[in-house]
């Protein structure tokens, strides 16, 4: 059984909510130690991947100027991150596509060969990760996901039937958990605080 290759995924950078705990600003373009957040998503990303995809609703221009190609979601409801799903299966070229959000800037550098290489094993088409608190308590990280690029057809499908709810999805598709270590590399900044948290303890 061989393993799946970089070159074999495409990675795609969500950047297309609403930011609503944000006071509804482009999370993607905050400010994060001198750079725009998005920033960080980008470069931890491409080095795990062939090509890169951006996932945008807003500001078109400013996220085209990182050279890659930038996918609205098909409708203008800001319905979650299964539509940018969509916009990015609907555009890759590869075989599996590999997301990550705008607004953790810290997420494992093997994130992405750690969901291969589960996914390959178990043979199965989605393959997300979870990470365990201090209390041992276990929580999905269902934007951190790889996945094969066939399945637009199913996700589609999902979501012509009125459902948006991704964990209902990952379902079923029989989507497989990646258990990662360290819960910090997922922290997130969708309020001030949380970025302002983020920025003092990272470096």
């Amino acid at each position: 059984m061989g393993s799946i290759a970089a070159s074999d995924i495409t990675g795609l950078v969500l950047a297309g909510g609403r930011a609503q705990r944000m006071g509804g600003i482009d999370k993607g373009l905050i400010p994060f130690r001198g750079s725009p957040l998005i920033e960080y998503s980008l470069d931890r990303l491409k080095p795990q991947v062939n090509t890169m995809l951006i996932n945008a609703n807003r500001n078109h221009s400013i996220y085209s100027a990182y050279g890659y190609p930038v996918l609205p979601d098909e409708d203008e409801s800001f319905s979650g991150p299964l539509a940018g799903f969509v916009a990015g299966l609907k555009a890759c070229k590869t075989p599996y596509l590999a997301t990550v959000p705008c607004d953790s800037p810290i997420f494992p550098k093997d994130l992405v060969k750690q969901l291969a290489d589960s996914l390959e094993s178990k043979q199965t088409g989605i393959a997300y990760a979870s990470s365990k608190d201090l209390m041992g308590k276990i929580w999905a990280q269902p934007v951190f996901c790889l996945m094969r690029a066939d399945l637009l057809n199913s996700l589609t499908t999902f979501l012509a039937s009125g459902e948006r709810k991704i964990d209902r999805w990952f379902a079923e598709e029989k989507a497989i958990s990646v258990l990662f270590a360290d819960e910090s590399q997922f922290a997130n900044a969708n309020t001030p605080e949380e970025l302002a948290a983020l920025e003092s303890r990272t470096h």
